[in-house]
């Protein structure tokens, strides 16, 4: 079986959801993960869904508002966010929906979001697959600093457990955690993967998959080998990128490296 490769319209940032959608069309790729943020685009279900039909790229997955800059977006009410994005998936006919864990001060929400996304995947009929996230440095002085999360109860959803995962390789290579091992422990609950790549730095880097130390390879050939059912997604950072044109050949190489890797039998 083909394990769809879809594009997220972050992907392209700064530039709006639509140029995501032209993209993947030109490109190949067989869908979108549309993220949801400050882009009016990413908001509105009727533009969105004008996009899809017009390019003729289907929406693979909703990324719910929860960065820091989309509390907003939607409503203040993180419980709302996450209801709106099942039901923009439902409509937009994606299969899954990828939020992260809480944010320590969401107390509330925090208490009750194993309950909220169990009920919201009874409910809704889409996946709602939790995402492994990573610690951030806080300087002390004096050239010290400590690891902290901002997360609740942790960056690993495993700690938790649910019904579907979102995994990241850029958060595992920021986090110092072992990709494949998570893999392993998300086990047949791991329905989505953001493939991107990562130094190891203390930092979020969403390298093109190849170019920094994560076992991007061997993720995508132990999916394929294990008959993985979900969807692979390219969360890439293109913002550097000088123009159209290398954005273009980044989201290409991107793309290559993940339809070689995940058809393993190419190489026997």
């Amino acid at each position: 079986m083909t394990i769809p490769v879809g594009l997220s319209t972050a992907s392209v940032w700064p530039q709006p959801a639509g140029a995501a959608f032209e993209l993947a069309a030109e490109l190949g790729y067989d869908g979108v993960e549309v993220m949801v943020w400050a882009d009016p685009t990413s908001q509105d279900v009727r533009a969105l869904e004008r996009l899809s039909q017009r390019t003729g790229v289907p929406v693979l997955a909703v990324h719910a508002p929860c960065l820091l800059i989309t509390q907003r977006v939607w409503s203040p009410d993180p419980v709302e966010r996450l209801r709106r994005s099942v039901e923009a998936a439902g409509e937009l006919g994606a299969r899954t929906v990828v939020v992260h864990p809480p944010f320590r001060w969401q107390r509330r929400y925090a208490d009750g979001f194993a309950d909220l996304v169990e009920s919201l995947e009874d409910s809704g009929g889409v996946d709602v697959a939790v995402e492994n996230m990573f610690p951030v440095r806080r300087a002390l002085g004096r050239g010290r600093s400590v690891q902290v999360t901002a997360f609740a109860p942790s960056i690993d959803p495993t700690d938790v457990g649910h019904r579907h995962y979102t995994l990241d390789l850029s958060h595992t290579a920021a986090a110092g955690v072992d990709a494949v091992e998570l893999a392993k422990r998300m086990g047949d609950g791991l329905t989505h993967i953001h493939l991107a790549d990562g130094s190891g730095a203390a930092k979020d880097e969403h390298m093109v998959p190849g170019r920094g130390s994560q076992p991007c390879a061997a993720v995508c050939e132990n999916l394929a080998r294990g008959g993985f059912a979900g969807q692979v997604v390219l969360e890439i950072n293109t913002r550097r990128a000088r123009g159209a044109a290398e954005r273009s050949r980044m989201l290409a190489e991107s793309l290559l490296f993940a339809r070689l890797h995940l058809d393993w039998r190419a190489e026997r």
